[in-house]
């Protein structure tokens, strides 16, 4: 887990599961959950469903049993309120992997055609980084599953990004490569097709591939970001007000 500041002054514990169940449940739940450790604090970590149970005792009326933990150990709990980050527990997470993802990171989004929707988000998250003066620790790319390259962005996307103060007039589309895949350390795709190509055409992308979506506050299951090519100009205004609202959330935890 990372520890981030909370609005009551105290910290809160943030993390992803790397798990199909209570990642679906998320998804369902159309917001954040709020949970505690499935353990007793100070007792060992459970790794099953009947180590779990047997600590917990009534304090569940629900239970699901999706089988041993992948890794057996307890995770590793970071502080980030601190500076520099503090490591509290070091657990499945080494300190020389954490150290590795807190030099430079490269963050990339991907849609189509590297027109629209992507982006929008490529200049939102570095406007975002410009106004924190992180823009020397955070390279932000973006790039098209189905564009020769070298196009410019949309006018629709042009005149959004103009009305808040952004100029991405100069853009030209980037095609989506295997070294850029491998170079990013987060990849943010607008649909479930984008995430599956990529997947299929570099497994080893592991859990740095998110859904955009997944970082917005949803008010439905859809977790697509429909493209807005041949829309009108209030429908690309609405898809910009979802990718702000998902980009303003990775810039918090980035």
């Amino acid at each position: 887990p990372i520890l981030l500041p909370a609005k009551n002054g105290n910290t809160i514990g943030v993390r992803m599961p790397d798990n199909k169940a209570a990642l679906r449940i998320i998804a369902l739940s159309g917001g954040s959950v709020v949970c505690p450790s499935a353990n007793i604090s100070g007792s060992p970590p459970p790794v099953n469903f009947q180590d779990a149970v047997r600590d917990l005792k009534d304090a569940v009326d629900f239970a699901i049993d999706t089988g041993d933990t992948k890794l057996g150990v307890e995770s590793t709990v970071v502080d980030m309120t601190a500076e520099p980050y503090r490591i509290l527990r070091e657990g499945a997470v080494k300190k020389e992997a954490l150290e590795s993802v807190t030099r430079k990171k490269v963050i990339l989004f991907v849609c189509t055609g590297n027109s629209c929707r992507s982006v929008m988000a490529e200049g939102l998250l570095k406007e975002k980084l410009r106004e924190q003066n992180r823009l020397s620790d955070v390279e932000v790319l973006s790039a098209g599953l189905m564009t020769p390259g070298n196009s410019g962005a949309t006018e629709e996307t042009v005149e959004i990004m103009k009305r808040e103060g952004m100029d991405v007039s100069l853009h030209r589309s980037r095609k989506l490569t295997h070294d850029l895949v491998n170079k990013a350390d987060l990849i943010l795709v607008m649909e479930r097709v984008h995430e599956a190509r990529i997947r299929e055409a570099v497994p080893q992308v592991g859990n740095r591939l998110f859904l955009l979506k997944e970082f917005a506050r949803l008010r439905d299951n859809n977790l697509d970001i429909p493209d807005p090519i041949g829309n009108s100009l209030e429908y690309y205004g609405e898809t910009f007000n979802v990718i702000r609202e998902a980009v303003n959330k990775v810039a918090e935890i980035i």
